[in-house]
């Protein structure tokens, strides 16, 4: 309904952000991570997800349209409310949290506060599939002034290796001799890793 909302910053906290958008004064709910964003910005411009309850309608802003559609997600899951999903954008970074999701890292999901083991499960159950294509986008966008390292990743992947198991022996071969210039060496010792 509110996609976003361009105004000056009147009032912040690191839980909420007043924005005047042309005198009309709208109380919007971040996330931490937002927050450290805008925390140095007089004026700008938030994305907004409206949720609507029976008690209240509360506007949820976000600093990256990332960060939005992750939050949008993650209030999909059952058990996962929005107050919750701030908590957990607020407890680490998106690509940390998609990250964890693709990866099945359940235990780093329920060291968030409100996330018990059940939650965490389900969470990386029914988002795993989802956030695998866009976590691989951000790790080849992170790594594009390092091709030796996707280039392994994406011939392991070419061999039928799983992501995860080819991303923990690319890692551990790389941060053990890190000066590997050939990517046949770093593959071969991927290989005898997994």
């Amino acid at each position: 309904m509110i996609a976003f909302v361009k105004g000056d910053f009147v009032q912040k906290t690191p839980a909420v952000v007043y924005v005047d958008v042309n005198g009309v004064g709208y109380e919007v709910q971040i996330s931490l991570n937002t927050y450290s964003s805008i925390q140095s910005l007089q004026q700008g411009m938030l994305h907004t997800y409206l949720h609507i309850r029976e008690d209240a309608q509360v506007l949820y802003g976000f600093f990256d349209l990332k960060e939005k559609e992750l939050f949008i997600q993650l209030i999909a899951v059952n058990g996962i409310g929005a107050a919750t999903a701030r908590v957990m954008l607020s407890s680490m970074k998106p690509d940390e949290i998609s990250r964890a999701i693709v990866q099945g890292n359940v235990k780093l999901l329920e060291s968030i506060k409100g996330i018990g083991k059940k939650t965490a499960e389900r969470v990386v159950l029914e988002l795993r599939d989802k956030l695998s294509k866009q976590v691989n986008d951000i790790n080849i966008a992170a790594l594009v002034n390092n091709s030796l390292e996707p280039d392994a990743l994406n011939a392991l992947l070419a061999l039928g290796i799983g992501r995860q198991a080819a991303e923990q022996a690319v890692k551990k071969v790389l941060s053990a001799s890190p000066a590997s210039t050939k990517i046949e060496d770093i593959i071969k010792q991927a290989l005898k890793i997994i």
